[in-house]
This record gives structure tokens, sequence and C-alpha cells, in this order.
């Protein structure tokens, strides 16, 4: 006897492809999450640059970013010297593999797994001894300075305000000491950060100095890029 055929329990996939889902979705349970924690989750479960980042082997959202800027001001060229700062996870890191970079060295204070040919320091940037290391790994002046550090938020405005303003000026002085001339240098900040006269004091030392938004920073997010180019050397006032 012919047994009847059993009813699915679990449906089918109806949609979606493998870079994102059509629909919004929800985590089935927010058992020992903040609120804000739980909102964190979904957002990044549902964020599109988030799912093309897992689904083609990214360590982060962050890859497109630099993708988005290195597409417009070429920074990324085989054969170049390049320092990634606040490297953790690695998504910047690995574009720049991906573009031919094989001369790198990336710090960041938590600890990043591998990325060949990469040299990588877990290590406190503002430290002292960390700028001279990092060039000693990289075997030269760079070409290129990447900064995608952000402070940790305590959540105090002007002090939150000062902690991201001293990363982008310690950046910028370690990339004015360093760079070969003709260099770039790209820095995250943020609007309504009071950037200007760091970008007053870029003006100075390079021949170009741009605000950026890449597609990749979310829209509710005062996330910017300041891209610096053509680097006019240490004996620049």
């Amino acid at each position: 006897m012919t047994e009847p055929p059993r009813k699915r329990m679990v449906k089918l996939p109806t949609g979606g492809t493998e870079e994102g889902r059509t629909k919004p979705a929800r985590l089935k349970t927010a058992k020992d999450r903040t609120a804000s924690s739980q909102a964190w989750l979904e957002r990044q479960i549902n964020d599109p640059f988030a799912a093309k980042a897992r689904a083609h082997g990214y360590r982060s959202r962050a890859a497109y970013k630099i993708t988005e800027i290195d597409e417009r001001f070429h920074l990324l060229k085989p054969g170049l010297k390049v320092v990634d700062l606040g490297l953790a996870p690695g998504g910047w890191t690995q574009v720049a593999i991906e573009k031919g970079v094989t001369e790198i060295v990336g710090v960041d204070l938590l600890p990043v797994d591998p990325l060949y040919p990469a040299h990588i320091l877990e290590m406190d940037f503002t430290d002292p001894a960390c700028g001279p290391k990092l060039i000693e790994l990289l075997g030269g002046p760079p070409d290129v300075v990447l900064s995608d550090m952000a402070p940790n938020t305590v959540g105090h405005r002007q002090t939150d305000h000062l902690r991201i303003m001293g990363l982008i000026e310690v950046a910028a002085e370690f990339a004015k000491g360093v760079l070969k001339p003709g260099g770039g240098f790209v820095a995250k900040a943020f609007q309504g950060g009071e950037t200007h006269e760091i970008i007053a004091d870029l003006k100075r030392n390079f021949t170009e100095v741009r605000n950026v938004k890449p597609k990749a920073s979310r829209a509710d997010s005062s996330e910017v890029y300041i891209v610096a180019l053509g680097y006019k050397g240490r004996s620049a006032p």
C-alpha cells in the first residue's frame, strides 16, 4: 500500500539572492539582549552590503567603502606600499590585496586573523613605538595611509567628539610624517565633527582634499571619509 505524501513542516524559500533576502528578517528571540543590541543585529541581517560581504567572502561591509573610494581616486595599485590603521576585521586590507598590493602593514587593538601577505600588529596605534614598527615591517615609506579607526564611544557627546577628532589628528600627523611625495591618505571622519582645521591643514600638505560618503556608509550615519591626494612632502608649510 502506497503511503500518502508527507506534509512539509518547513516552507521552501520563495525569493531572494545570495546577497540578501527579499523581505526584512527579524530575530526570533531577544533573550538577554538590550533593545539597541537587538536593533543592531536586525539591521546587520537585513543590510544589503553586509549580505554582499558575507556572500563574497569579505570580513566586513567596510570593504565596499574603500572599494568605492578606490574606484574614484585610484589609490591602490600593484607595487605600492600601504599602511592600514584600525584594520580589524580586515576588509580594507582584503581589498588592497585584491587590487595587487603585496606590501601592506596594518594595526589594530583587536586581534585579526592573518591575511597573507599583510603584516598585522595587535597594538595601540597611539603608542609612540607603533609608527616606527609599522614602517620597519613595511620596509620603507608608504605610498598610501588608510585609516578606518574609530574610538569606543562612552555616550557623552563632547567626550566622544574629542576622541574621534583625536584619532583623525594622530592619523593625519602620522601620514604627513611618513608618506612618500605624491602619496595619498584616507581617514574616517563624521559630519558636524568640526574637521575644518584638519582639512585646512591637509590642504596645505596635499594637492587635493575631498569629503566622500560612500554608498556603503549607512544613510542614517554621519560617517564620511576625508581623501587627501598628492602629498607635497615634509617641506610643505
